[in-house]
């Protein structure tokens, strides 16, 4: 090409790479939603599901794609518009409806085959055809601009790391701990390709396991039966995907499809995608919800109670007194009833009137039940106001709640001089209380001066006759207003006592049970906490502030009032687990409501009570009792369950009589995966708001699927105080999705507007000056609610350096906020962290940081307090003490420094071992840790990492008031209660950064410059082609007694008739050496009895590893005068072994090999390696970019990386190779596939990953959906393929060869073999099938796939993922011979039969396996090194 014209050329795609960078600047990373929890490192298992769309889709289809193509020739444009335009448009139409996303960037291909990035904007008033429009306008300009994939993806690249460098501060000093190492983000997640333009290149070129989620392929080819048909592949990664979740999603692109061509100008916001099967597992918005009946008033059901059982222990209050922590008072139903009849007596007789707000200025204690069973034996409503608040707050809340009545508990202290004017100023209390408490015999004061109680201490014993009524109302809670003011949420007695029947019978709780009073006392979980027990005749235990306040102690208060019931907020649940050791066995069932809640959260509660159900609980104040559920089962039940689980805990599903309803912006009731906002139906919501009627009437709507309302029944007439039925909706502004099951989960909200108080907060402009402050490397400001609601603004930030003291940072900190924040804006406890927690996609994982109070309770965790003597944290000592007990060790043997493999565990026991964590610890600790982190130091660091204690700066959180400097609501509260939450913990010990070891420096080290030709003779082996020099070779062989090595032998003296194979055996003499070559060729049915009649096999005792393989000079000095060419295939296999152990074997032993071939004369060496080499995270960024792996790929991109030491050795020795090619020596290096057995015999290695996986699967009953290809090659082809490399004058100078089976065997094929062959295994999803093993595995350890269980099911996704090799040398080499890769498929039936013969497997119930004569020989004697 001209210089010009090249010139010209390199312009014009300069020019398209512009375009294209800004075509795709700030795109959206599109995030699917899952139905499993996305791993870090990203992992991908690859399953499939086929379907032939529906006749009247594929007519859809049809009709929309001509619809298109005359609007297009209406408006004067080109009419091509093709069916798959069209499918591609629904397509976006759904992810748009998955994820809310405006902007849905997907790959597609183009008849180039290239792969094509598509941005396409998806409006919520787009018609489809507008969609269609779109599609085919972004297919147009990237065709226009089209340039190779791999090109484009640099360009964008190179764009955004050089915004991401820009936006890092000092990020090389502040090394990510490995598990929080963000993803790279990619172009898309989804890709949807047309099959006649998509090949292997398409496929490879824009893909890899952490870049695409889901591949769309779409087929067309007509029939005599079908002239539309259309094929649908959809390949999904079954790590992340349900098989329902993607076969709803077909359901869903089909009825889409047929309502768009239906009604062409509806907005596709309009059309539902709730498919026929959908209806049967999402909630029916029109069924009937039990509207009128009424459990009785809970004041009605707790004198029931008092009457039936007076004596039984009602409410057990502990009390902290200056001598003794744990002294409690105790007081039966009747004294509550009584004390409570008094309240309600005078208050009516003071002129409380049905439904007047009484306030109760109030404390945690049995006082507070008392005022509350009072008021509503009155007819009265109550709030409850916490002293805890400012002033001004208590004032504010006054004057909402404009009480006619005051009840102050002694307890609670007196009130402020501004409330008290506040109060006689503008309030008109016709009654107040002023110092109401219950003795330790029960009878009751009200006032300290007077009894003020004189006279009606007469009517003890009488409840008022006041009918309370479904719709009387009974309590007044606040929440947020949008204007400043709280809104007064105003609850009904209906939903005080409907659904705790209901509970009693779905959670089993009894009157036996004791419950907890743990939740903020002027928020509506409180009325949870007292009205259940109540109501079931059960038991209220109350804490002392010092209980909850120390950090610890709270467990330990469980534990000794033998706790069965808690209700906790996650605020709460937190601060309990956090610094807690003591267990709580009697435990049952906590209940959290409140906030998000976490994985993390559930085993940390389950760590301290292995015999809890964690109830995930969602409401609002406004849906009262009306809330969804999610059980999850203990630890000690089901293990297994929380690993098939997101790291937040889903909503679950609604109540008995509560609906969870996901409408979107149309006004639909979405389909399964659609996002939405979360309705809450039920019959028992609250009224609605104190004196905000427009406000309730926009948040309490009429359920718009039943527009008549339900019908009154006759029931109703008798009920008195009641509105009738009402079919209501309270719209929570909370986004969500169903999922396939039907249960719900949340994923944020539908107004992101911030308020604290009234103040509307501006997180971003709070994030954007602490980012400027120059000792902040790191920064994110949330609203945090703490442990009794309240809502604090809270900074976590990761300092620049904690020189000088963290303490001084935040105070320049906070002065500096002051001078660019108002003070509302400043916020209230800073959280100074080693490193912020990050998600999947690189984000700061919120939902990972610590709550206010657990912050606040102390820098270091509870984990990292000393053992008395040892000097070990809590964490150590626990690991140490499991270490022991599976080692039969004594504690004292074990120290920091000490490996688990070096002091007696292995493999098995590793397993063992993380099982015990996960059980004893309740830490979800991934089955490879105790090879990553052998040593008791490092493990217990991990586990450390994995709870979130490694988050914490040693020097705890920061806290400030409304008010002042050194206070704030959540130290208020911690004051209040005595807390000892402001002291500091121990400090947290330093976590060392976890360094990779650096085995390519290894490499000068080994390394030798005399291992080269240096005018050597030449090689006299193999002869020149054409050549009549016929002497048969001497070949010297390594790794002869291995399962390759037995059929190397065999092809070498196939191939070279008349040859000599010397082989090195590890033995302890010749004679020995000889009998195991004969026994693994007999065992493996390749013995032939001519070879050592005709002495054509010489065995040497020697050691892969020593100085000279463990040879003598004189047979050293004979093999270097005689042998022709060296094959060496020997090697330490070990997947657990560190490098160190492996060198020796694996890299020195290399090293020798080459020393003798360039001893006397050269000699051809051509060195076994294996593709573990290329197990790197750069191979997978280079098959995202269009890159195969070349036989001439110089593993520079495996410098770094490689986790295994025998990859790692085996990096080493291909290098050392590569340098001696280098200085002349004639070498070759063989990467061989998956090896499995012969492809005649069919005799395998049953010590091998494949088989015993197979083996699990049959004991288990269950096979995972895996589509992932996986390179099996027969043994004899690779035995085969080496000898005629070995043969091959021109191999030497092509250098690598690459075994490749190109018949695309997958794992689903091999596991269909088995149902086809008679084994009763059903296919499920793998993440199903994961769990059922591991429960399998802790029921019975006797399974084939226990030794590979950190395999399994920590490592399969990316272990079995088959990057594609280019095999070019090799096919080249063998193409005139009779070598060929056989297919898998048609092996199956052999390998399967030989496995039954040898007594590996059992045999199916039916079936037709083969039976081979020559079997008989190893007929219950399975092949390997070791087999169970």
């Amino acid at each position: 090409m001209p210089a010009n014209d090249a010139s010209a050329a390199a312009a014009a795609a300069a020019a398209r790479a512009a375009r294209w960078r800004t075509r795709l600047a700030a795109l959206t990373e599109l995030i699917l939603p899952t139905d499993y929890p996305r791993p870090v490192p990203p992992r991908s298992v690859e399953a499939d599901l086929v379907a032939d769309i529906s006749d009247a889709a594929a007519l859809a289809v049809m009709r929309l794609a001509l619809a298109a193509n005359a609007r297009r020739t209406a408006a004067g444009a080109a009419p091509s518009v093709a069916p798959f335009t069209v499918l591609l448009a629904a397509f976006a139409a759904l992810l748009h409806r998955f994820t809310g996303e405006r902007d849905i960037p997907v790959g597609s291909s183009s008849a180039s085959t290239n792969p094509l990035v598509l941005r396409l904007a998806v409006r919520e008033s787009a018609t489809f055809l507008d969609v269609v429009d779109a599609v085919l306008e972004a297919e147009q300009d990237a065709l226009a601009d089209e340039i190779p994939f791999a090109d484009l993806v640099r360009a964008v690249d190179d764009s955004t790391s050089l915004m991401s460098h820009a936006d890092t501060k000092d990020a090389s000093r502040h090394p990510l701990h490995p598990q929080e190492q963000p993803a790279q983000p990619s172009l898309f997640k989804v890709r949807f390709f047309n099959l006649t333009d998509t090949t292997a290149d398409t496929l490879a070129s824009s893909m890899t396991s952490s870049s695409c989620d889901l591949t769309v392929f779409i087929s067309q080819a007509p029939t005599l039966r079908r002239m539309l048909p259309i094929q649908i592949k959809i390949v999904y990664n079954a790590v992340l995907f349900s098989a329902q979740r993607v076969s709803d999603m077909l359901d869903q692109l089909q009825l889409l499809l047929s309502s768009a061509a239906e009604a062409q100008a509806a907005p596709v916001d309009q059309i539902s995608l709730v498919t026929q099967r959908a209806t049967a597992v999402l909630p029916d918005p029109r069924a009937d919800l039990n509207w009128s009946r009424f459990e009785g008033a809970i004041t009605d059901v707790f004198a029931a109670n008092a009457h039936r059982f007076p004596d039984r222990l009602c409410v057990l209050e502990s009390v902290a007194q200056d001598t003794a922590v744990g002294t409690t008072r105790a007081f039966s139903y009747a004294q509550i009833n009584r004390a409570a009849n008094i309240v309600a007596h005078h208050l009516i007789q003071n002129g409380v009137r049905r439904e007047d707000v009484v306030v109760l200025y109030s404390y945690r204690g049995v006082d507070l039940v008392v005022a509350i069973m009072g008021v509503l034996r009155a007819g009265a409503t109550f709030s409850v106001i916490d002293p805890a608040y400012p002033p001004p707050r208590q004032i504010v809340y006054l004057s909402v709640a404009q009480p006619r009545g005051l009840i102050v508990l002694a307890k609670a202290g007196v009130l402020h001089a501004d409330v008290r004017g506040y109060i006689r100023d503008n309030l008109a209390i016709v009654c107040e209380i002023p110092w109401l408490e219950i003795a330790d015999d029960g009878s009751l004061r009200g006032d300290p001066d007077r009894d003020l109680f004189s006279a009606v201490a007469a009517l003890a014993d009488e409840q008022p006759s006041l009918t309370i009524g479904p719709d009387s109302i009974g309590t007044l809670s606040f929440t947020s207003g949008s204007t400043g003011t709280p809104k007064g949420v105003r609850g009904r007695h209906f939903s005080l006592t409907h659904f705790y029947p209901w509970m009693a019978s779905e959670f089993g709780l009894s009157d036996k049970e004791r419950f907890t009073m743990l939740s903020g006392i002027a928020h509506d979980p409180i009325q949870r906490d007292i009205f259940t027990p109540l109501f079931l005749g059960a038991c209220l235990c109350i804490p002392t502030a010092e209980d909850i306040g120390t950090p610890g102690r709270l467990a330990e208060w469980m534990a000794e009032q033998e706790i069965t019931i808690t209700h906790l907020t996650p605020a709460m649940g937190q601060l309990l687990s956090a610094n807690a050791v003591h267990p709580i066995p009697t435990l049952r069932h906590a209940f959290f409501v409140g906030d998000v809640l976490t994985k993390r959260d559930v085993l940390r509660l389950q760590h301290l009570a292995p015999n809890t159900h964690v109830i995930n609980m969602y409401g609002t104040t406004e849906t009262q009792r009306a809330v969804s559920f999610l059980k999850i089962p203990p630890l000690s039940a089901n293990p297994a369950f929380l690993t098939e689980q997101k790291d937040i805990m889903s909503a679950g599903r609604g109540m008995h009589d509560v609906q969870l309803l996901i409408i979107n912006s149309s006004g639909l009731l979405c389909g399964v995966g659609e996002v939405g906002e979360i309705y809450v139906r039920s019959s028992g919501l609250a009224e609605g708001y104190l004196a905000l009627a427009d406000v309730t009437a926009a948040k309490f709507i009429p359920n718009p699927f039943n527009p008549d309302g339900p019908a009154r029944s006759a029931a109703d007439a008798g009920l008195q105080f009641y509105l009738g039925p009402r079919d209501r909706m309270y719209r929570t502004g909370d986004l969500g999705r169903y999922k396939p099951d039907g249960t719900v989960e949340c994923t944020g909200r539908a107004d992101d507007q911030v308020k604290i108080r009234g103040f509307r907060i501006e997180l971003g402009e709070i994030d954007m000056h602490l980012s400027q402050h120059p000792s902040v490397r790191e920064n994110v400001t949330l609203v945090r609610r703490d442990k009794y609601e309240e809502k604090t603004l809270v900074t976590y930030f990761v300092p620049v350096s904690s020189a000088g003291g963290v303490a001084e940072t935040v105070k320049d900190i906070r002065q500096y906020l002051r001078q660019k924040l108002p003070a509302y804006a400043v916020p209230t406890v800073f959280v100074p962290l080693t490193r912020m927690p990050l998600t999947p996609n690189g984000k700061i994982d919120k939902n990972a940081l610590p709550f206010p109070d657990t912050a606040l309770a102390a820098g270091g965790s509870g984990s990292d307090r000393r053992d008395n003597g040892a000097g070990l944290t809590l964490t150590q000592r626990s690991v140490r003490a499991l270490w022991s007990a599976l080692l039969g060790i004594p504690d004292s043997s074990v120290d920091l420094d000490s490996n688990f493999f070096d002091v007696g565990g292995h493999s098995i026991l590793a397993t063992r071992l993380i099982f015990e964590i996960r059980k004893s610890l309740a830490i979800d600790a991934p089955l490879g840790m105790v090879y990553q982190s052998p040593t008791l130091r490092d493990m217990a660091r991990e586990l450390d990492a994995i709870r979130g204690l490694d988050l914490a700066m040693t020097d705890g959180a920061f806290a400030t008031t409304e008010s002042g400097e050194n206070a704030s609501p959540t130290l208020a509260h911690a004051r209040q209660e005595g807390a000892a939450a402001t002291s500091v913990a121990e400090k947290h010990a330093e976590r060392q950064e976890t360094t990779a070891f650096d085995y390519a420096a290894d490499l000068d080290v080994v390394d030798d410059e005399s291992l080269a030709a240096n005018g050597l003779p030449a090689p006299a082996f193999p002869p020149p082609r054409g050549s009549t020099d016929g002497r048969p070779p001497v070949i010297f062989l390594t790794g002869v007694t291995g399962f390759l090595g037995t059929f190397v032998l065999r092809s070498l003296l196939t191939r070279f008739a008349s040859s000599r194979v010397v082989c090195l055996v590890r033995a302890p003499s010749a004679a020995d050496a000889m009998a195991r070559i004969e026994s693994s060729c007999r065992s493996q049915l390749v013995w032939e009895d001519a070879w050592a009649a005709e002495k054509r096999i010489e065995a040497l005792a020697g050691d892969l590893g020593a100085q000279r393989f463990g040879l003598t000079a004189e047979d050293w000095d004979r093999l270097a005068a005689e042998v022709d060419v060296i094959v060496h295939n020997g090697a330490l296999v070990h997947w657990v072994y560190p490098y160190a152990k492996l060198r020796a074997a694996n890299v020195l032993g290399t090293k020798t090999a080459l020393r003798l071939a360039t001893t006397r004369r050269l000699k051809p060496l051509h060195f076994v390696s294996s593709t573990s080499v290329l197990d790197t995270a750069d191979y997978v960024k280079r098959l995202e970019i269009g890159e195969s792996v070349y036989e001439s790929d110089s593993l520079e991109d495996s410098r770094a990386g490689l986790r295994s030491g025998y990859g790692q050795t085996k990096w080493v020795a291909e290098k050392l190779v590569m340098r001696a090619r280098g200085r002349g020596v004639p070498a070759t290096i063989v990467r061989p596939g998956y090896i499995v057995g012969d492809s005649v015999s069919g005799v395998t290695n049953t010590d091998d990953f494949l088989w015993r996986l197979v083996k699990g699967c049959v004991q288990l009953g269950k096979v995972p959906r895996i589509a992932n290809v996986v390179n099996m090659c027969s043994v004899d082809y690779v035995a085969e393929s080496i000898a005629e490399i070995v043969a091959s004058p021109e191999s030497t100078l092509l250098g690598t060869f690459h075994m490749w089976n190109s018949d695309g065997f997958r794992f689903d094929d091999m596991f269909t073999s088995l149902a086809a062959h008679g084994y009763a295994v059903e296919a499920v999803d793998y993440m199903h099938w994961r769990t059922a093993l591991m429960e399998f595995t802790l029921a019975s350890a006797d399974t084939a796939l226990f030794p590979l269980l950190h395999f399994v099911l920590d490592d399969l996704p990316t272990s079995t993922k088959s990057p594609a090799l280019d095999d070019s040398n090799t096919a080249a080499t063998v193409r005139d011979t009779r070598v060929r890769a056989p297919n898998m498929r048609s092996l199956m039936p052999l390998y399967l039969g030989y496995l039954v013969a040898t007594g590996f497997l059992a045999a199916p119930a039916s079936g037709d396996l083969p039976r081979r004569p020559e079997w008989d020989a190893v007929a219950g004697r399975a092949v390997g090194r070791s087999g169970r």
